[in-house]
């Protein structure tokens, strides 16, 4: 470890951001630094260092450091340790020494940090105080920052002369020095425990021997957890009392504030009348529009007025497809945004969050940091248009009128062919693009020429697996686009790392979703797209955006809507200027009441997972370890129950058991199977990843001692420690367990074997009375989704007893056998039904032969459901659309309505100015499931 100081906590005000000049283009305003100075960045060569010292340090870099006091009168946590300038002998390395540490690999180096600024999802924390010090060390350091800039806190367990080390790092990674020993062995415990979250920001120049900084401390918000660690806190001299009482006022004033909408009324569907209109069907239902208001695309910059104003391209004479006017005002942002171009000096304009002030310097409107050389612009960005506006056909046009050079493309599997088809179906025959679908076991063939193919289309699964030092991995490309770049929205599982790694110029991503759960979704993406500046690591992205952004401060926002203004284009169906001329969707909220012994059955439920609920909740305020997953699995079987009864029946009294009485469970065939049935009530609960603490979306594993990972980050783990870092019990590759394949749920299948297929819920007889209705309708097709199969086969079993013809899309069928199923629906007048399975059928298909959709559960993230819909309701479609959200009343089906609403706002934030001066309050996990057992 370097020389380290006491970090003094000095009272005297810090240079503030006030006086800054307001940024025309974005409204945001940044930290003035007091120096003129502008650093010169690295170049990309990984030798290069920056200069140890800024130019306006050298004349005085013999000088003794600057005393760490302030003027005036200081507050010192630690009177009894001074700063001197003369380094301690036992405390500095020799030169071989620092050689040795310094001269390991980032590889090898990465292996031993932990970030501290990575905010998980849990309940948010809240500002307890700030400690203002020094950062000591940094003559040992090459990296440079500026005032006001955020810097990059981290933990560095295995630092050979501190293993209470806290590293402070600038956004390009390089490090400028240590926090004091004697302040850091303080906060290392409360870090390690995970207790607390810090944040850094720059308050001064950095001198020789250090750099003023600013440490913001973030705790848990729950009162009683609070006051015990407030308590500590102040014995350790890291807050103070009048500190902490400030921001416990402000932190209640800005809940007061917020506010959470209120429930809604209910209506009930008449139970004895044997034969139903829709008119009447609909009378007795709530028509809706859930995505009124919840995701125009009204930003800071670009409303729909400027939208419809966009310079169009020239129709391409490569194409058979004639471009509508909006398409043609894609093509043309598609080709600016893959030759950006940095702003005039002195302009009030910013692009990709750089700005350049009088003197001709870039400052970084998010991180403060400032540069002297033009920054590295990204080359791409996010097309982000409804389900439906064509925005394969505008990428198609794109690879046919910009430039020579492969252009790969990454899709979800089912989706593959359809990007073969449409550039065999929209371009001219002479024209004809030399295109390569390169995924299965027959690839290796093409993998040498891959480059002389003009469009090479492959899975994000054959992505992942040619990292480092597959034939992907190997070509230049001239372009990258992923299709459902939602798929990446975890940035550390191994598909993102993989398509981050990819080398091209340009770099797209096409979503219906940029943001699925929270604003970390939206980090994934930029990281893909190679942003600069900083935002691109999670800890500065959280420190800048996410965490003011959850708080409700205007700068968070006012950022987030800077880069989806610049980054982004979307343009909805229902925008004037679209003009797709798509017929009229109605959306109903069918509310269904019980029948009295499913009341009870519900009723039993409810009062058993409040139970649990109120348990956990007890014993966690004490600082006892509490069963989680105990209140998952009531939660599961209390949204089955409204389904249908058999869905939870006995299996869940074995799980229970499993969960609870066991350490580690044995892997015989019974427990693999109770395993798998665990993991998929964490996946459905969006359980989080203990190592990356974001939520397991791809690749999940469950442990035989029955945690849950990402299968990346959990092999991590095993190939440096070989035990499980939640309990420490002995792990190996061959105990981690992946889900189960999702089945057809036939009476063959095991899962299908315990369904109780002939008795009707008062959810299928209302769902049979829609079909019903529908179908007296000429032409009329109905497609129903469900999460779950088994339900499917439960309704399957009833269409079969009604005489109805149907088809069937499950996660058990291979994609001939969907196309199949596809076709039938498209091409079979007597098939008028399609029974699908909600995580298959949102993404990739064409399903516009039907009109009407039922969605027969609902649950955390509403933006899957609303692709799915999107998949009916999309150009091509020729009828009026009908949309059923089936919902059983008085229960968590309803409050599910509610979270759905607080997400649908997080993509509103992202897209358009504050709907009102209202701040709503960041919806966590366990606020949802408070909310929804209340």
């Amino acid at each position: 470890m370097r020389p380290s100081a006491s970090l003094s906590a000095s009272s005297q005000a810090s240079p503030s951001p006030s006086g800054s000049a307001a940024y025309a283009s974005s409204g945001i305003s940044a930290y003035t630094p007091p120096s003129t100075a502008a650093y010169t960045p690295p170049s990309s060569a990984a030798s290069s260092v920056r200069p140890s010292q800024p130019a306006t340090q050298a004349a005085r870099s013999s000088q003794p450091a600057r005393s760490s006091q302030s003027a005036g009168t200081s507050y010192q946590p630690y009177s009894s340790a001074t700063y001197s300038s003369t380094p301690s002998q036992s405390s500095v390395p020799n030169a071989s020494q620092r050689l040795a540490w310094q001269g390991q690999t980032q590889d090898d180096r990465d292996m031993e940090v932990i970030d501290l600024t990575q905010d998980d999802d849990g309940p948010a924390r809240e500002l307890y105080g700030t400690l203002d010090g020094k950062i000591v060390g940094v003559r040992y350091y090459n990296g440079l920052a500026t005032p006001g800039e955020h810097v990059i806190l981290k933990r560095e367990p295995g630092n050979p002369y501190d293993s209470n080390a806290i590293r402070v790092d600038n956004v390009f990674g390089h490090q400028i020095g240590h926090i004091p020993k004697t302040v850091a062995s303080k906060l290392a415990p409360y870090l390690d425990n995970g207790e607390i979250d810090i944040e850094g920001l720059l308050t001064g120049e950095k001198a020789f021997y250090d750099c003023p900084i600013r440490i913001s401390i973030f705790g848990t918000p729950i009162a009683l957890a609070r006051t015990n660690l407030e308590e500590r806190l102040k014995k350790d001299k890291l807050v103070t009392a009048t500190q902490l009482k400030q921001t416990r006022q402000q932190n209640d004033l800005q809940r007061q504030a917020m506010g959470l909408k209120s429930g809604r009324s209910a209506a009930g569907l008449p139970k004895e009348t044997p034969q139903v209109s829709l008119e009447e069907l609909a009378l007795a239902s709530q028509a809706v529009n859930l995505r009124s208001g919840a995701d125009v695309v009204k930003s800071l910059a670009m409303d729909e007025d400027q939208l419809a104003k966009l310079p169009m391209a020239d129709q391409p004479s490569t194409l058979k497809a004639t471009l509508l006017p909006y398409q043609l005002q894609g093509l043309e942002w598609l080709r600016a945004k893959e030759n950006p171009q940095l702003p005039a000096q002195g302009s009030s304009e910013s692009v990709q969050l750089w700005k350049r002030n009088s003197r001709g310097q870039y400052l970084n409107i998010a991180t403060n940091f400032t540069i002297a050389t033009p920054p590295t612009l990204l080359s791409g960005g996010i097309l982000a248009d409804d389900m439906g506006l064509g925005k394969t056909l505008q990428v198609i046009s794109l690879i046919m009128t910009g430039g020579e050079g492969s252009t790969l493309i990454v899709a979800p599997v089912g989706v593959m062919s359809n990007w073969e088809q449409q550039i065999q179906r929209h371009v001219l025959p002479e024209h004809a693009p030399k295109v390569l679908i390169y995924h299965g076991a027959g690839r290796q063939t093409a993998s040498k020429s891959l480059a002389s193919y003009d469009v090479v289309i492959t899975s994000y699964g054959t992505m992942t697996s040619e990292t480092g030092g597959g034939a992907l991995s190997e070509v230049d490309w001239r372009r990258v686009v992923l299709d459902e770049g939602h798929t990446i929205r975890n940035a550390k599982t191994r598909a993102a790392v993989s398509a981050c790694a990819l080398k091209a110029q340009s770099r797209w991503v096409l979503t219906g979703t940029p943001i699925v759960n929270n604003i970390k979704d939206l980090h994934s993406l930029l990281k893909f797209l190679h942003i600069t500046g900083g935002i691109e690591q999670s800890e500065v992205f959280n420190a800048a955006i996410a965490r003011p952004l959850a708080a409700g401060e205007p700068m968070g926002e006012a950022l987030l809507q800077a880069l989806m203004t610049d980054l982004c284009l979307r343009r909805k169906k229902d925008m004037k200027f679209v003009d797709l001329k798509l017929p009229a969707k109605t959306e109903y909220i069918h509310r269904i009441t019980f029948w009295p012994d499913e009341q009870k059955k519900y009723d039993a439920l409810l009062s058993e997972a409040q139970g649990a609920l109120e348990e956990f909740q007890s014993r966690s305020k004490n600082g006892q370890k509490g069963r989680f997953q105990s209140v998952l699995e009531r939660l599961l079987r209390l949204r089955q129950i409204c389904n249908h009864w058999t869905l939870c029946k006995e299996r869940v009294t074995d799980l229970l058991k499993l969960l609870e009485d066991q350490d580690v469970v044995p892997l015989n065939d019974k427990n693999r199977a109770l395993l798998q049935q665990a993991l998929q009530l964490y996946i459905e609960s969006q359980e989080e990843c203990p190592v990356c603490m974001d939520v397991i979306t791809t690749n999940p594993v469950i442990t035989h001692c029955k945690h849950v990972f990402c299968r990346a980050c959990i092999v991590k783990v095993i190939d440096t420690q070989h035990k499980c870092p939640m309990c420490r019990a002995e792990l190996s590759e061959d105990k981690l367990l992946e889900p189960a394949p999702e089945t057809s749920g036939d009476e063959g299948d095991e899962a299908g074997r315990d369904l109780d297929r002939e008795t009707k819920s008062s959810k299928t007889e209302a769902l049979l009375k829609i079909i019903q209705a529908t179908l007296k309708k000429d032409g009329s097709k109905v497609i129903i989704f469900s999460q779950w199969t088994s339900f499917l086969s439960v309704i399957q079993k009833q269409l079969d007893e009604a005489g109805y013809t149907y088809t069937r899309v499950d996660g058990s069928m291979n994609t001939n056998q969907r196309d199949a199923a596809i076709r039938a629906l498209d091409y079979d007048p007597n098939t008028r039904i399609m029974l699908a399975s909600l995580g298959v059928c949102s993404v990739g298909l064409n399903l516009v032969s039907a009109d009407t959709v039922v969605l027969a559960d609902s649950w955390w993230a509403p933006a899957i459901e609303d692709q799915a819909v999107d998949r009916v309701h999309r150009l091509g479609q020729t009828r009026p659309t009908t949309v059923w959200r089936l919902v059983m009343e008085n229960t968590v089906e309803e409050r599910v309505l509610d979270i759905q609403g607080k997400k649908r706002e997080l993509v509103t934030r992202a897209f358009q100015e504050k709907q009102g001066k209202k701040k709503k309050t960041k919806e966590t996990r366990m606020a949802d499931i408070v909310k929804l057992l209340g």
